[in-house]
């Protein structure tokens, strides 16, 4: 499960293109939050501390606990716009959820063991970096770990063959490829030479 981070929020009042700038001259992201029962609210968040938290997060797609100055209010990380000359954050949308809201969310897969067929040679190619699931707040996965080492040269690795958490599904079809591991240029070679 993904753990919850923690982050100050205040309201914003002000909007507008040249407040806005303002604003992140000031050390502020112009944020806002919205969702289901509730009512969209303008915020903004300290550009240091948001950060911070994103470069000790897995993904963009977490959960976080925004504290609207002694309220709570647990909010998913639902899209940040970056400036695409620094990579400053300009604008975070979060969505107001609580544990049992469902959401969908891009998590980053990992591989773990040594494939049989790169010990033989082969070449182990990760096609699907991240995997678009669905699932309850409450078991949000922080991140997917997918042990590859039965994997011989010319076998794949789909999203049906592996077991996700509890209450998690993919939103892709069962086919698609998450990892494959290719022959050798040797044994490709070998290959051709045998069938020409």
């Amino acid at each position: 499960m993904a753990k919850k981070h923690v982050l100050k929020a205040e309201p914003r009042a002000r909007s507008g293109s040249g407040v806005l700038k303002q604003l992140r001259r000031e050390g502020w992201v112009p944020s806002v939050i919205y969702g289901r029962g509730t009512e969209n609210k303008n915020l903004k968040v300290d550009a240091k501390a948001f950060g911070e938290m994103l470069a000790h997060a897995t993904s963009e797609n977490i959960l976080i606990n925004l504290d609207l100055g002694g309220a709570n209010q647990l909010a998913f990380l639902q899209s940040v716009q970056h400036d695409p000359l620094s990579g400053k954050p300009l604008h975070i949308d979060f969505l107001s959820v609580d544990e049992n809201s469902e959401i969908t969310a891009h998590i980053p897969v990992h591989l773990t063991g040594e494939p049989a067929g790169v010990k033989a040679g082969g070449l182990l190619e990760q096609l699907g970096h991240t995997l678009e699931v669905r699932c309850v707040a409450s078991v949000l996965p922080e991140i997917l770990e997918f042990d590859v080492t039965h994997l011989n040269e010319g076998d794949s690795l789909h999203i049906g063959d592996v077991k996700l958490p509890a209450g998690v599904a993919a939103t892709h079809a069962a086919d698609v490829v998450i990892a494959h591991v290719a022959k050798s240029a040797a044994a490709v070679s070998e290959a051709a030479a045998a069938t020409a």
